[in-house]
């Protein structure tokens, strides 16, 4: 009975670290563990800030717009200079910026000079980098691991990202109580040292690499083209784009419900993070040693994010809805990492940051036009209807994946190609 029981352990932490063994990916998944908790500290710090100079919901909402507008318009050209540069690289410029930017935002807040157009500047200024950033980033995983452990760490690195939200937000908390807002944004600008340390350490010799492809014109539009006659791709993108406006609108929600609704302060606020972070933590556990995706199983998935989502909103108490956010957490993070794992292994090599990007615009640049929509529901309506708006956009995502993606087939491609060679029916291994 021991012995069964080991072996089933060691089985799961051989399947659920898997992309762990490999060293490069190692050092990637402990240089940003490091960055996103400080990012964490400074979504916590930069909310409560902009709470702090205006109480205003509408204002909360726009600067989240304004973080991710850049993601917006110029995320798809992002995902052209990932595709035409090296990604190392890339990254070297878009870490390095950030943690500038966090610089700035610690040394005006420490000096009581900031102002509301300095952060709304500032945000602005990180939405660019990020516009970058994140097809980058995401197509560098792939280029570390390879086609086998892409699913495992993705799965992985969203945990990372949400465990991330559980102590950032707890950190934050407690500085912001104890030593003030700056010590926030301080503490992120420092943990950016770590991940371009651990970038200098990786080995070229151990990366998959593409080639990056020659600068030519058309390339922007060619990625909008490739997108357009792949139908598995466009409806994959169609749900994320409803799911990020809408429900993806944590930064807004979460802060007004914990101030309007439960009459808390930055620590309730941290709370309900950290509870969604759990969950997320759980869920990506539970996700990382799958070797199967499905699309139908992505769908399910959705329905009951969505309905989790709902059941925050009807909360009678900050405490239930901390729990409520737990389950919000498994299901996020089991629907973005299935999500963003299709989406790369359905899209041919020489297109996949071009479409990636398409992604985080769908995810991220998506917050402009959801931000003051939702922050404005919590603040002139209820908080609680903000986030029963978000939960029925995750339905609506998941009836349309329904009528859509059900009976998708999935695709592989060589290296270099952008034709399919192979079509397996669903429930292939990925």
């Amino acid at each position: 009975m021991l012995n069964q029981l080991s072996d089933s352990l060691k089985k799961f932490n051989s399947n659920t670290f898997s992309s762990l063994k490999i060293r490069n990916y190692r050092l990637y998944f402990i240089g940003q563990s490091i960055s996103l908790t400080g990012t964490w500290m400074q979504t916590i710090g930069q909310a409560w800030l902009v709470l702090k100079l205006t109480n205003s919901g509408t204002a909360l909402g726009l600067v989240t717009a304004l973080q991710f507008l850049p993601v917006l318009f110029f995320g798809p050209m992002g995902g052209v200079l990932a595709d035409r540069f090296s990604k190392r690289k890339l990254l070297y410029i878009t870490q390095a910026g950030a943690g500038v930017l966090a610089l700035i935002l610690a040394i005006l807040v420490s000096t009581d000079t900031v102002q509301l157009w300095m952060i709304y500047i500032l945000a602005t200024l990180v939405g660019l980098f990020n516009a970058v950033d994140n097809p980058t980033r995401r197509t560098f995983v792939l280029e570390m691991v390879g086609r086998k452990e892409l699913n495992n760490a993705v799965t992985l690195f969203s945990t990372a990202f949400n465990l991330s939200r559980i102590v950032g937000p707890a950190i934050a908390g407690a500085i912001i109580a104890g030593a003030g807002l700056a010590s926030c944004f301080y503490l992120n600008a420092i943990s950016y040292i770590a991940v371009l340390a651990c970038l200098f350490l990786m080995k070229n010799s151990e990366f998959h690499l593409v080639e990056p492809i020659k600068r030519a014109k058309g390339q922007l539009r060619e990625g909008f083209k490739y997108v357009r006659n792949n139908p598995f791709l466009l409806n994959l993108l169609i749900m994320m784009a409803i799911i990020g406006t809408f429900t993806y609108e944590f930064q807004v929600n979460l802060p007004l419900l914990a101030k309007y609704t439960f009459n808390s302060n930055a620590s309730g606020f941290a709370l309900l993070n950290s509870g969604m972070g759990i969950g997320a933590v759980l869920g990506g556990l539970a996700a990382a040693s799958r070797k199967k995706i499905l699309p139908k199983s992505m769908i399910r998935t959705i329905f009951v994010f969505g309905s989790a989502v709902i059941l925050v909103a009807i909360s009678p108490s900050l405490h239930i809805a901390i729990l409520a956010m737990v389950i919000v957490g498994f299901f996020s993070i089991r629907f973005s990492s299935m999500g963003e794992t299709m989406l790369q292994l359905e899209s041919a090599p020489t297109m996949r940051s071009r479409v990636m990007s398409l992604w985080s615009v769908a995810f991220l640049g998506s917050t402009p036009i959801g931000g003051p929509i939702i922050g404005w529901i919590g603040e002139y309506a209820n908080p609680r209807w903000g986030l029963t708006v978000s939960g029925f956009a995750a339905l609506t995502a998941g009836v349309f994946g329904v009528i859509t993606l059900r009976n998708s087939k999935l695709h592989y491609y060589k290296k270099d190609s952008i034709n399919p060679i192979v079509v397996e029916k669903e429930g292939g291994k990925l």
